[in-house]
């Protein structure tokens, strides 16, 4: 199908009807034409726009948007956010009225030029492994994948999980006198740092967010995660561990805001201890993501999580 004209600009506050509805079309469209069988946002289109409140408070401004020259629609957009050292590309969605029109090629043009222009080191996203056509796109664009994931979703009894790990005694909330510690273990663990997001999180402006660390003997803060409730995504992560023990105890921590309720996990495939015990709680396998990273990685030297909002380092 021949590529459309299109208007690249930010969006603004007044665009956030027009992006929920677009946002939410574009996903639901996606996975009932690849058999998903339900909408991937069962909520109100009004729900979808805590993406825009999330993404344009950590990051103001810093979004693209592709308005249709004829109509004025909508036809794609996508959050990127700028951090100490690299970009990250968040949520990218393309209106299904303009699927494989080339929106999504100009979309992500625009980020990878901001991030060469910037002098950052890398542009970092994470992405679907089944939906071929976005894989594509990335790939061609020059992003490598470094590390698969088990995207995992977990019915939480309204008892609670009725669960121990080992360290659950070292687990707590956290709080804003973390920050500086939180930041150099994530520089340890992944070799990225981004203050504002554990902040944001910390502070929980949006009221849906919560934050907890684990502590471990003789290093001080051993992991840091972050769980979101919401209707439009019910979600753990990001989250970071030196070890998948400390993980654990931060995901059994997290479970517990979800009682009566399911929340989803992105589990990196190759943390052995954290699969199989995720499936002895529960969790079931409902598709497959990919860590993709466009210049500089340091491979990952503990337990690294993402999330999809706010989105991944």
């Amino acid at each position: 199908m021949k590529s459309i004209e299109c208007i690249m600009r930010p969006m603004t506050a007044e665009d956030v009807p027009n992006y929920s509805r677009m946002l939410k079309r574009s996903f639901n469209a996606w996975y009932w034409n690849h058999g998903w069988g339900r909408d991937y946002f069962g909520c109100d289109e009004r729900d979808v726009a805590i993406f825009w409140e999330i993404y344009s408070r950590i990051s103001p401004g810093h979004s693209i948007a592709a308005i249709d020259p004829a109509s004025g629609a909508m036809m794609g957009a996508c959050f990127y956010h700028p951090r100490e050292h690299h970009v990250s590309l968040g949520v990218m969605s393309v209106d299904p009225d303009y699927f494989g029109r080339g929106v999504g090629k100009r979309l992500v043009k625009h980020i990878i030029d901001f991030t060469e222009n910037g002098g950052y080191d890398s542009l970092r996203l994470v992405g679907s492994a089944v939906n071929m056509d976005s894989f594509s796109l990335y790939n061609r664009s020059g992003f490598v994948p470094r590390q698969a994931y088990h995207d995992m979703v977990i019915s939480v009894p309204a008892s609670g999980m009725g669960k121990t790990t080992p360290l659950d005694a070292f687990v707590r909330d956290a709080s804003s006198l973390d920050i500086e510690s939180i930041k150099s273990l994530e520089l340890d663990i992944s070799g990225i740092c981004r203050e504002a997001d554990y902040r944001f999180c910390i502070e929980n402006s949006v009221d849906c967010l919560h934050s907890s660390v684990v502590e471990e003997a003789g290093t001080g803060i051993g992991g840091f995660a972050v769980s979101i409730r919401h209707p439009a995504l019910n979600m753990i992560g990001p989250a970071f561990s030196r070890t998948e023990t400390g993980m654990l105890a931060l995901l059994l921590r997290e479970l517990d805001r979800f009682r009566g309720e399911t929340a989803l996990v992105v589990i990196p495939m190759d943390k052995r201890q954290l699969v199989e015990t995720l499936y002895g709680w529960g969790a079931v396998n409902v598709e497959t993501h990919l860590f993709q990273v466009r210049g500089r990685f340091q491979p990952f030297s503990g337990v690294n999580l993402p999330s999809f909002l706010p989105e991944t380092g």
